[in-house]
């Protein structure tokens, strides 16, 4: 006879998230500024109410149990129903990147055979040029204008709210995001409303997001990517405040960090730099952030210190949007108040360790069945594996990860013996030189320290000698003359002396994929012909 616990069986689903919210917080507000600078205020009641409505109004356009619902939306209350009024019809949303390319566009929406789509009125351009590519989608929504296509409250405002959210198996989908598709198409995840659920409470930990009933929070990353770090789960079940912007202007955040009294904060380093150079010009201090998370690619040093010493915690995060996406998160450690602020600072740079539910592993760059020791010094190709990690892509007919579970992130990295994360490259953008790597993301991260330095970007050249030797692409800040022998002075100490590139060029831009990353792929094809001196 079969022994079963002794516990209730309590399906993880999305639905449970919500109706937490709306029962122990409902009155916590949620704040919204449009893109043409009016706002609005709902809480967390009135979202749960108006996603049953969503919820039923996707049913009265025909939709069943598993058929996918687009969206393509900034960060707002109206895009926040969708996230649960989807997933409560036992749909599946998918996060539409506007800033794709109309090919991959096109690919996404259609792979995903999405019927209705949900978006912005400020994407009405992208709407109208690919109505006639995207063949699957019945129905088109406006989320806030009537103009071209029925208007999201209006469209709801027909239900009334009467309807029990859909029940099915935990492992339902209920999300998909696709990648970026650097090369070749963009591939699908499809999180499931355990691993979603999972990932949620993950977030909670105070070595993750560290939410309580009091936390106010500003996200920057977009909705759109990467599950928006979880962000919009996690602070359901924390019954934060959220305070979003459908524009990222720093003019705009900072007006909404001050006025609402903004405690946390998450984006990408570029999204920070921005708020730094608005400071500076208006002359004033950067708001008292109690957290700042920062991801989507490695964080400047000077950006850290500058955070710190504003008395912000700042969390260096890690992940994919395989990875849904959290897989570690920098905060203080055991040893924390014995640190001096550059040791803490040094820390606070490295990627941060492993949350619960999540192992990580390094193997052989050359090998990658054998795997490397924790020993702060060793880097190889990171694998990751847990219950929020990709098994396979959506309508892929191999799995992407390993029959123990291990996937291949692409970067590459140490892991120290506390199980701090240090990235130290791309798997594709390491530099091979003489047999020995070099860190492309370290030598990028020491150039951008220099006051004069915007942006710069590191790829390897063929070299008879070394096989390949580091270029240095550099994008000066505005009315700057900094020369190439200023920044190779400034990188001296900072890195290994065979490390310096071979060469530094001054470029007016540096590449970057729909989602804002610096784009090697790019910058190696429009520098295909380039040949070293000694080369």
């Amino acid at each position: 006879m079969l022994m079963l616990g002794a516990m209730q069986d309590w399906t993880m689903r999305i639905t449970h998230v919500i109706d937490h919210a709306a029962r122990e917080a409902g009155d916590r507000e949620i704040v919204s500024r449009w893109a043409d600078g009016s706002e609005t205020r709902t809480n967390w009641s009135a979202v749960r109410t108006d996603a049953l409505k969503m919820a039923q109004a996707l049913q009265a356009l025909g939709l069943q149990k598993g058929d996918k619902v687009a969206s393509m939306a900034m960060n707002h209350s109206r895009h926040l129903v969708s996230w649960y009024g989807v997933a409560g019809m036992g749909g599946v949303l998918h996060t539409v990147n506007p800033r794709l390319f109309d090919d991959q566009l096109e690919y996404i929406v259609n792979h995903a055979e999405d019927k209705v789509l949900i978006y912005d009125a400020a994407f009405q351009p992208i709407v109208d040029r690919m109505k006639d590519r995207w063949t699957t989608v019945e129905h088109y929504i406006c989320f806030d204008s009537g103009e071209h296509a029925p208007a999201f409250e209006d469209w709801i405002a027909e239900q009334d709210g009467d309807f029990q959210w859909v029940m099915g198996d935990e492992r339902d989908p209920c999300m998909i995001c696709y990648t970026s598709g650097t090369t070749g198409n963009p591939k699908g995840v499809q999180y499931e409303h355990r691993s979603t659920t999972l990932h949620a409470l993950a977030g909670l930990q105070p070595s993750t997001f560290n939410f309580s009933a009091s936390s106010v929070m500003l996200p920057v990353v977009p909705m759109f990517h990467a599950a928006s770090w979880g962000l919009p789960y996690a602070g359901a079940m924390a019954g934060i405040k959220f305070v979003f912007s459908a524009v990222n202007d720093p003019a705009v955040l900072h007006e909404l960090m001050e006025r609402e009294g903004v405690t946390d904060s998450a984006g990408v380093p570029t999204v920070w730099l921005a708020h730094f150079q608005y400071c500076d010009a208006q002359g004033i201090d950067l708001p008292k952030l109690k957290a700042a998370t920062i991801g989507g690619s490695a964080c400047p040093r000077f950006m850290i210190e500058r955070l710190m010493k504003n008395g912000t915690r700042v969390q260096h995060a890690w992940g994919m949007t395989e990875t849904s996406p959290i897989g570690t998160v920098g905060g203080p450690t055991h040893d924390w108040d014995q640190l001096t602020f550059d040791e803490k600072v040094d820390k606070t740079a490295m990627q941060g360790r492993p949350i619960f539910g999540v192992e990580l592993r390094t193997v052989d760059l050359d090998d990658t069945t054998t795997e490397l020791p924790r020993d702060g010094k060793t880097s190889g190709a990171l694998q990751i594996r847990g219950p929020w990690v990709v098994k396979r892509y959506y309508k892929a007919e191999e799995d992407a990860a390993s029959p123990e579970g291990w996937f291949d992130t692409g970067d590459v990295g140490i892991i120290h013996p506390d199980g701090t994360l240090q990235l130290t490259d791309r798997t594709k953008d390491v530099i091979k030189s003489g047999g020995e790597w070099i860190s492309s993301v370290e030598l990028e991260n020491a150039a951008v320290g220099h006051p004069d330095v915007a942006e710069a970007a590191c790829i390897g050249m063929p070299h008879p000698k070394w096989d390949e030797r580091p270029v240095l692409f550099v994008v000066r800040n505005s009315g700057s003359d900094v020369s190439a022998d200023d920044i190779l002075g400034h990188l001296e100490g900072q890195i290994a002396k065979w490390w310096m590139p071979d060469a530094i060029e001054f470029v007016d831009d540096i590449p970057h994929t729909a989602t804002g990353k610096i784009s090697k792929k790019d910058l190696r094809d429009r520098f295909s012909d380039y040949k070293l001196a000694d080369a």
